[in-house]
């Protein structure tokens, strides 16, 4: 996955956890003119505005103090979402049995991006089941995952189990 660098992270994951929120993970996108960074935030109740605002001005404070990242950026607060990314191998334990898409820096079988149902997860591999073939995939192989949502799982007819 591509998180953030380590510097980042550790400066913002407990500014986020501080406020009370999860850190579900941090995207940094550089650029000369226009970076990205961009950090998702989730908790039981959900997130709302106001969520984000706050963990926005926190985050911005420390920033400007620190100032770790040299060039220009755009800080974004979000909510992981229904199609929520994943950064960590605990994030796919938390959702065995749920439908995920993976691409892969290298292929897999011929393929760069597998769609299926995390089935278990041992160690830093993730089992996927897609369809009749059972995947085996180390975590450091994937560049990027996200869940499927349940509405277009519903709507596009593919199994859930």
């Amino acid at each position: 996955m591509k998180q953030a660098p380590e510097h980042l992270v550790n400066l913002i994951e407990p500014i986020v956890e501080g406020l009370g929120y999860e850190c579900v993970g941090i995207d940094y996108n550089p650029h000369p003119k226009n970076g990205l960074l961009r950090i998702y935030i989730d908790s039981e109740k959900g997130i709302l505005m106001d969520d984000c605002t706050k963990v926005s001005h926190q985050i911005s404070g420390v920033l400007d103090v620190e100032d770790p990242i040299s060039s220009n950026y755009h800080l974004e607060i979000s909510s992981p979402g229904e199609d929520r990314p994943f950064f960590k191998v605990a994030q796919f334990e938390r959702f065995i049995g749920r439908t995920i898409e993976i691409n892969l820096f290298n292929p897999v079988e011929k393929r760069r991006k597998i769609t299926g149902v995390i089935q278990k997860v041992e160690g830093d591999i993730i089992f996927i089941q897609d369809q009749q073939q059972l995947f085996e995939i180390p975590f450091i192989a994937m560049s990027k995952a996200r869940l499927v949502p349940l509405y277009l799982l519903e709507k596009g007819g593919r199994h859930v189990k």
